[in-house]
């Protein structure tokens, strides 16, 4: 992962900037924040692949490729990996560019398992609805 990375085509699922509330005491961006942000990129294309409730039911190991920055951009992309008849991967990378350049780098990515719920939150087909 060495130079300047090209994200993937199209929109991001979420756009955001990392802030000072969310650092840790050393000043960097909490992993957990980050973490936070790519389940709920995930969680839009879930809710939306599946007409309704989802939740994430598992995460795979996540590597942190980079430091983001207070005042990064961050964008996350997400695309459905696997989709079952209640569950669905989808996998979701995180890009940060300084706010003063025109410059991208992957920060990690990670796939995020969801399941589709009924109103009693019990499991239920992703196309029904």
């Amino acid at each position: 992962m060495e130079g300047v990375d090209t994200p993937p085509a199209g929109s991001p699922a979420i756009r955001t900037i990392a802030m000072p509330a969310d650092t840790n005491p050393a000043g960097d961006i909490f992993g957990g924040w980050l973490m936070s942000q790519m389940d709920l990129a995930a969680g839009n294309l879930a809710a939306l692949t599946a007409r309704g409730r989802a939740a994430t039911v598992a995460v795979d190991g996540m590597k942190f490729h980079r430091p983001v920055r207070v005042g990064d951009e961050v964008s996350l992309y997400a695309e459905i990996t696997r989709l079952g008849r209640t569950s669905m991967n989808i996998h979701v990378t995180a890009w940060r560019r300084s706010r003063a350049s025109e410059d991208s780098e992957k920060v990690t990515c990670a796939t995020f398992a969801f399941v589709a719920l009924d109103t009693d939150g019990r499991p239920r087909p992703v196309a029904e609805n």
